[in-house]
């Protein structure tokens, strides 16, 4: 059976709608999950990062088009637990900025590791995004619908990245998943410096 990456896509943005239009007050189960889908779409780091998962996902190929983008939300939920529950995470800002540049840099190379390996590098990049979004967490918002939001967004962001690689791959062209790697590590690099 073969999987349609737009089709899921749209799928998964489509269910999400009601939620985001629901902005009045007496919704706060609702405002705590459309405020934890939006976070990570507030940021171009965390696009950036989470669309390159997914595209680096793709270029992999073979079970890392499911096990890193797995590894990485799932990782990015211990990290947000982690900075809701108020534990110090060091560094999370420079994490996050090196996670984007790192990310270009593995495209821009199309490096290739074992699926664990890679599943792994998206595991520590994920947990200083996650931990970003629970220190970032409203104190009005319900903590497990705020996770569920930012999860969501997520894995709409990889699913993203992965529609891109695919058409990508259909055109035949690796040289443009090389050259938006560049374009996202230089991103990285301006955010780090700035």
């Amino acid at each position: 059976m073969r999987f349609n990456t737009l089709k899921v896509g749209l799928a998964t943005l489509i269910a999400a709608l009601p939620t985001l239009a629901l902005a009045h007050p007496g919704h706060d189960h609702i405002t705590s999950f459309s405020t934890g889908f939006m976070h990570p779409m507030s940021g171009l780091d965390h696009l950036l990062a989470m669309i390159a998962i997914g595209l680096w996902a793709v270029s992999i190929g073979g079970k890392a088009l499911w096990a890193v983008p797995t590894a990485f939300v799932g990782t990015m939920i211990i990290g947000g637990a982690f900075g809701m529950a108020g534990l110090q995470v060091p560094f999370v800002e420079q994490g996050i900025a090196l996670s984007v540049i790192l990310m270009g840099v593995l495209l821009v190379g199309s490096v290739r590791f074992s699926v664990g390996t890679c599943a792994a590098i998206a595991g520590v990049f994920a947990f200083f995004h996650g931990a970003a979004h629970g220190m970032e967490m409203p104190l009005s918002a319900h903590g497990a619908e705020y996770a569920i939001g930012f999860a969501c967004a997520t894995a709409l962001l990889h699913v993203v990245g992965m529609g891109l690689g695919k058409v990508i791959s259909r055109i035949e062209a690796p040289i443009v998943t090389r050259i938006t790697g560049g374009v996202i590590a230089a991103a990285g690099v301006m955010m780090a410096i700035a």
